[in-house]
């Protein structure tokens, strides 16, 4: 398809330099551009990233003139039934990604209540049990690949846990869900599988209730009997696990990896743990999981950020990109002590629900303690600037994360299952 004239310009959301250089793309886009920058998604399809903390902040706070419903794009036409990018931005979806309005509210009381039923002690329970696990699989020998062997791994067994899923499904859920996320030839693959998994729980847990987030969503006040059928909430529960998993997992290895190679927090390996949370506070501003979030369209012609935004036009969060505004984070060597005016969970009716935001901290935190406790004087095995990110547009998050520490022994913790 022709690129329009407004994106002639337009920065392409992938590529080596996009994938390693993310700052200094997004400081060159708000130097040629502005706040708000044409950018080219797969098959060089238009769209709008906004990049300026002032003006995401407007687009967040007005979810009429800038609304969840997909179905306002006026790309459809370009979009082939292949498009590896279809399964982050939907058409025709039940989820609450794209409901608006008051029954977007009601949706989100009933995940918000269904989150909140979960036990903080037992999630954290949960986490240390399959962190223990995970690390009796390696802690023997002396060096191994964090990543994919523990990151990509824990999150998504806690929430397979939790949501109701056996504990041997978890590795196989974990494959599609980031399949899905980086927009890989396996997209598509992931997504039925992702669904396909959902159905099954959705139907096991009909039959026969229990004590999780899929029966408490099922039988719950704001349930099924109040207009809420099973695919609407089986498309729910993809988005919370797809949500709940992969940036979380992407928020271990970021703080593993600024544990690792950052000087302001050398002393943390071995000075005890109240450098972690200030550690994954710095990442949420730094180096968030969440780079970019597809995404909003506009309801009718309007201006952003000095431009001429044309109804139907598709407008990305990007959400690294003004976290990292100099307006707001004047200086980035310094740390922030704290402040969380960061977008790394959204802003608006569509934000992360907070309950699911406790859980994702608390499964990354006591995923980095569990790791650092066992294995004290960890270490990175190769120079920190050889270090890959994944490819995706949407989160950032490393490929790899080698490391060497002395071998102890295991805990005898039960083994996991595999892969799907």
């Amino acid at each position: 398809m022709p690129v329009p004239d407004t994106h002639t310009s337009a920065v392409q959301l992938n590529g080596d330099r996009f994938h390693a250089e993310p700052g200094a793309l997004y400081r060159e886009m708000r130097r040629d551009h502005g706040s708000v920058g044409p950018v080219l998604l797969a098959g060089d399809i238009p769209a709008w990233l906004v990049i300026g903390y002032r003006e995401l902040h407007q687009l967040t706070s007005d979810p009429v003139l800038f609304s969840r419903d997909s179905e306002l794009w006026n790309q459809w036409e370009h979009i082939p039934d292949d498009w590896p990018m279809l399964p982050m931005i939907g058409r025709k979806q039940p989820s609450i990604l794209y409901t608006v309005g008051e029954r977007h509210q009601r949706r989100a009381t009933m995940i918000g209540d269904a989150l909140e039923a979960v036990d903080p002690f037992e999630l954290r329970r949960h986490a240390e049990q399959f962190a223990d696990a995970l690390i009796d699989a390696f802690c023997g020998s002396g060096e191994t690949e964090l990543i994919g062997r523990y990151a990509t791994l824990l999150p998504i067994l806690v929430l397979a846990r939790c949501y109701g899923f056996t504990d041997a499904q978890g590795p196989g859920l974990a494959t599609a869900l980031n399949d899905m996320i980086d927009g890989s030839a396996d997209a598509l693959a992931g997504q039925v599988h992702l669904g396909a998994s959902m159905a099954r729980l959705i139907a096991d847990k009909s039959a026969e209730p229990g004590a999780d987030v899929t029966s408490l969503m099922i039988t719950g006040q704001l349930g099924v009997a109040d207009g809420f059928t099973h695919e609407e909430i089986g498309e729910d529960l993809m988005v919370m696990i797809a949500a709940g998993h992969q940036p979380t997992a992407d928020w271990i290895g970021n703080s593993l990896r600024l544990m690792l190679t950052d000087d302001r927090f050398a002393a943390s390996l071995s000075g005890g743990r109240h450098s972690v949370a200030e550690a994954m506070n710095e990442v949420l501003w730094e180096d968030t999981p969440t780079q970019n979030v597809a995404g909003r369209w506009a309801s009718r012609d309007t201006h952003l950020g000095g431009r001429h935004i044309r109804r139907g036009d598709l407008l990305l969060l990007g959400i690294g990109a003004a976290n990292a505004d100099p307006q707001v984070h004047i200086d980035s060597t310094a740390l922030t002590g704290g402040n969380n005016a960061f977008f790394s969970f959204g802003h608006g009716e569509h934000r992360c629900p907070f309950p699911a935001q406790e859980m994702a901290e608390v499964i990354a935190r006591t995923g980095i303690e569990v790791l650092l406790d066992r294995l004290p004087d960890i270490d990175l095995s190769i120079p920190a600037d050889a270090l890959k990110r994944r490819p995706s547009p949407w989160l950032r998050g490393l490929s790899v994360l080698p490391v060497r520490f002395t071998p102890t022994p295991s805990l005898g913790t039960p083994a996991l299952g595999g892969p799907r």
